[in-house]
């Protein structure tokens, strides 16, 4: 029987690549102009790209364009560095990963040397500076079968990083995670209010090497092309028909959230986003948790840790197209919970910011250099 090693395809090859964060040079990180069907199909890409034969056909039928139109603007779009890429999002928590957020006081002259070791981890997707003493926030995830596990990870990255402290977050209750970044609406459309949802669950679901098979051929870049399923399918071994039909049995199972554009932020005319984190009585938590994840504007939202010196219990991002917008919607969140005392941490670097591969070498390679 092959090892996992001796299934490394170049296929996984370009897919890491395309994970790996690249320098970008000041004149890309400007908003492009975008004219009104640019923008609903952003919208249309980020929510309602289907899991079917000709999903591009289905987005032009909602915007009311040609499946070519569809297709070429969205190339073009990826083109100008305005969509990152179309990928599947598959759910951390449910393939069994450990992950969560940690803030860390690193060296405030230099917080770049400390973010550098930080990035080397593979399971390290997001890093940015922010306006605290606690300056480094990243999120981290471990494998199943890690040796170090989440805990060892943290102490390892710490020493390495010369992390003065370390303060774990992990997520209690997850009451939202869903980046759709609102492009046709305005600032009340951002601090308006959808359908309350429930928390989500966070246990771990049952998989099997079929699933693992699936995810390590579609995630990463998917091709731009009518028939997008196609060269997993072929990879795989499968009808497009039997691929379509096992994803959608992933959704049902939690394993795979859905398959949409994930966009640049700054390039999209979003150049701000702040973390509003909120102290919420424990006895409101899980009410108060629910509507603020109701906003528009607000991307994800969790119940985390206090300490004696950090109040907080409820976390929520804000994206807008400025700090000001991203003030109206914390703004409004306040006057709809009557939740007062909060703070909003700003990032002004990012340092890295990627969509995680799973069930990759990368993380026993790392654990091997650094255990």
């Amino acid at each position: 029987m092959a090892s996992r090693a001796d299934l490394i395809s170049d296929g996984d090859q370009r897919r890491a690549e395309a994970a790996t964060p690249k320098l970008r040079s000041r004149k890309d990180g400007a908003a492009v102009p975008l004219d009104d069907v640019d923008r609903k199909l952003l919208n249309l890409m980020q929510g309602s790209f289907p899991i079917a034969p000709h999903p591009y056909r289905h987005v032009a039928g909602l915007a009311g364009v040609t499946e070519q139109e569809v297709m070429g603007r969205v190339q073009h779009l990826l083109d100008k560095r305005i969509i990152r890429q179309v990928t599947p999002i598959f759910d951390t928590r449910a393939l069994g990963y450990s992950s969560m957020l940690v803030a860390a006081k690193v060296d405030p002259e230099h917080p770049h040397r400390a973010a550098q070791v930080i990035n080397e981890h593979p399971g390290v997707s997001h890093n940015y500076l922010r306006n605290h003493e606690f300056n480094l926030w990243f999120t981290i995830a471990t494998e199943p079968d890690s040796e170090l596990g989440l805990e060892g990870t943290l102490e390892v990255l710490a020493r390495e990083a010369g992390a003065e402290s370390v303060r774990q977050l992990p997520t209690l209750k997850l009451f939202k995670i869903r980046m759709d970044l609102e492009m046709e609406g305005d600032t009340q459309a951002l601090s308006s209010a959808t359908e309350v949802k429930a928390p989500v669950e966070l246990e771990p679901q049952p998989y099997d090497e079929r699933d693992i098979a699936v995810i390590r051929a579609l995630q990463g870049d998917m091709p731009v092309v009518s028939e997008p399923y196609v060269p997993a399918a072929a990879e795989l071994g499968m009808s497009v028909e039997a691929l379509l039909d096992h994803l959608a049995a992933m959704q049902e199972r939690g394993l795979l959230r859905r398959v949409a554009a994930i966009l640049y932020h700054r390039r999209a005319g979003f150049s701000a986003n702040g973390m509003g984190v909120w102290n919420v009585p424990e006895e409101q938590i899980y009410d108060i948790g629910c509507r603020m994840a109701a906003v528009r504007g607000i991307s994800h939202c969790y119940q985390r840790p206090t300490y004696p010196d950090w109040p907080y219990s409820v976390f929520t991002m804000a994206h807008g197209r400025s700090k000001e917008e991203c003030d109206a919607v914390l703004d409004a969140i306040a006057e709809q919970t009557g939740i007062e005392e909060r703070a909003t941490l700003y990032s002004s670097t990012e340092f890295k910011k990627i969509r995680l591969l799973y069930f990759t070498e990368e993380f026993k390679d790392w654990e091997r250099r650094h255990a």
